[in-house]
């Protein structure tokens, strides 16, 4: 343990600058840093010194960092659909009018899509709340949802 300590101390710095470099932002660096480290120690007995240590290191930080940027991409991508797919509904119950067609449209539909379109956009949940509610997945909800939006501007259309 004092020796990867050592070693922590010798590259922390140069680590921390290749994926500053990356990144172009100190505190995901850090992050980075930290659990290619924590990764690092995890596979110590991998570790077979066919390569330095430094370049090693780097190898795990950069491959850290993708697998980071992949995941935020992901979320940002759902976040952006999320808001774009909702914004239309959101809107629309601001307005009262708008608010009494779609609860007389909500009324008509079939169960689970009722309950989570209500529990999503008035009962203000998370999915992975609503998921919990109904012991499913939190893919469940979003896509359970998705599906009642579709359901009901389809039949705001058809009115």
């Amino acid at each position: 343990m004092a020796e990867f300590e050592s070693i922590y101390n010798q590259y922390f710095r140069e680590v921390y600058s290749f994926v500053l470099s990356l990144s172009r932002n100190e505190k995901i660096a850090e992050e980075i840093t930290q659990e290619t480290f924590f990764k690092a120690l995890k596979s110590i007995d991998k570790f077979n010194g066919n390569c330095k240590i430094n370049v090693r290191l780097c190898q795990i930080a950069k491959n850290t960092y993708f697998t980071y940027l992949n995941k935020q991409k992901r979320y940002d991508t759902e976040d952006i659909e999320e808001q774009a797919s909702e914004n239309s509904i959101e809107t629309m119950i601001l307005n009262k009018e708008e608010t009494f067609r779609i609860h007389k449209v909500l009324h008509c539909l079939d169960e689970p899509y009722k309950e989570v379109f209500t529990l999503r956009v008035f009962g203000d949940l998370s999915f992975k709340q609503i998921s919990e509610l109904f012991e499913k997945t939190e893919s469940w909800a979003r896509v359970t949802f998705h599906r009642a939006k579709q359901k009901i501007q389809s039949m705001l259309k058809g009115e």
